[in-house]
């Protein structure tokens, strides 16, 4: 029995169906990631979407060098105060990965990462289905 897995048809756009079942689902694919971005754009909260991917290639790190040297890219694009790209979340998680940073660990960035996920899975993603831009990808993908 074949299963189709969301994101691994052909063509990518064919799963933006599927994105409405759940802002896991959206997430796990690379088109969606995509469609998910361009509305957060849209926004000016496009720095969670570019926070929660980097945490989730961070955790998937094997060298501590690597580690080191993308937990500081981390910390002062998204997480320092004044950041570029700062990210929306307590001063108490803030202020406790600040301490840390010295001696990251894979986990470094996990309490904000469920902060910024549950920011994006009840704020924003419910806003997004009802999205002009989720709507033209889900007419692209019925035209196929």
């Amino acid at each position: 029995m074949a299963i189709k897995f969301c994101c691994f048809a052909r063509e990518p756009l064919d799963d933006a169906g599927c994105w409405e079942e759940s802002v896991d689902k959206l997430l796990e694919c690379k088109s969606g990631q995509m469609a998910f971005r361009e509305f957060l754009k849209t926004e000016y909260s496009e720095e969670n979407i570019l926070f929660w991917l980097a945490c989730e290639d961070y955790k998937k790190i094997k060298s501590t060098p690597e580690m080191i040297s993308t937990a500081n890219m981390i910390y002062t694009e998204y997480v320092q105060t004044e950041a570029p790209r700062q990210i929306n979340i307590d001063c108490g998680t803030r202020e406790n990965i600040t301490q840390n940073i010295s001696q990251p660990s894979l986990t470094s960035f996990d309490t904000a990462q469920r902060l910024i996920y549950g920011l994006m899975a009840k704020d924003c993603y419910p806003r997004f289905l009802k999205s002009d831009i989720y709507q033209a990808y889900l007419t692209r993908s019925k035209k196929r």
